[in-house]
Parts: C-alpha cells; structure tokens; sequence
C-alpha cells in the first residue's frame, strides 16, 4: 500500500509561493475597467490551488505505508512470524490479525490475559496496544516496550493487516 496515487511514496515539498502575491500598489493600478477584478479572480484562483495541492500532499505524507511497516517488523521478527508458511515462535505468528480475537491463533499457549482479554484486533485496538502492550492488557506474556511513534505504529499496521489468515498479501 503506497500513499499516493501513482504507486510511489508521497513527498511533501515547501514551494515559494511569492509570486501569487502582489503589493498593494501594483493591485491597485487604474487599469481599463475589469482589469483588477480579472487578475484578483486568477489569484485567488492559483492561491487556492496552491491551498489544495499542498493539503492533498500533506494528507498522502501522512498515509500508512506498509513498506515502511515491513522495515518496523524487523523488531517483531524475533518473536512472531508473517506471511506464507509462518509458525509460531516466542509470540503467535500474526497472519490474519485484522478481525482475530486475541488469543485464538492455533498451536499457541496464551497467557489468560490474552485469552481473557475479549480483544478483536483491528486498526484502533492494534495501535492503542503497541504504544504499550501491558498497559492494555495487564498481564500478557508479551515483553516489549511499545512503538511510542504514531507513524511508525501507523506503518506497522498497514504492513501486518495486509496479510490475510493464510499468510497471503491481500
């Protein structure tokens, strides 16, 4: 999942926009009639594009890129497995984690707090828990200190929920 329209990373670039600008003096030029509200409609009209292109690139930077997610899953590799032919490690391998109540991958012995936990993981759930993972379930088996980073977090998210229960990218 990228977070732009064409496939590649967005990009967020500070743009001088100056010239959209005149002084008082030059706007109030006599003209023949017309002529000042015809340029302060085009600048107007080029302002607020500016406004939405700049708003529109922000939004994109600001989306979840699982690619990134993929990189911050090296620091749950040690414990837990995604994607094709994962197992259980240390943590339960986490393929379908997107709508799976806690405590209910096969094979895996969960603490009761997992299990008890009456948790379904979902976007909300996810980023609440890895923030601090036993603060939000007192108790787990799970020793990790959280991703305190909303992006990062936001990334992880988007990496792990792209794998459906079977380990394939959706």
């Amino acid at each position: 999942m990228m977070s732009s329209l064409w496939d590649k990373p967005a990009t967020v670039k500070t743009v001088k926009v100056s010239w959209l600008v005149h002084s008082k003096r030059a706007c109030h030029k006599k003209s023949s009639p017309g002529r000042n509200e015809e340029h302060h409609m085009k600048t107007s009209t080029l302002s607020a594009l500016v406004v939405v292109t700049s708003l529109a690139a922000a939004s994109g930077a600001l989306a979840q890129d699982a690619a990134a997610g993929k990189t911050s899953f090296n620091k749950c590799l040690a414990c837990h497995a995604i994607g094709e032919g994962a197992k259980n490690k240390v943590g339960p391998e986490l393929n379908g984690l997107d709508g799976r109540h806690s405590g209910s991958a096969p094979g895996y012995s969960y603490s009761d707090a997992n299990k008890n936990s009456g948790i379904t993981w979902g976007k909300d759930v996810f980023l609440e828990y890895i923030k601090d993972p036993k603060a939000k379930i007192p108790g787990t088996k799970m020793v990790f200190a959280g991703i305190k980073n909303e992006k990062e977090a936001n990334d992880l998210w988007a990496y792990v929920s792209s794998f459906d229960k079977d380990g394939k990218q959706k």
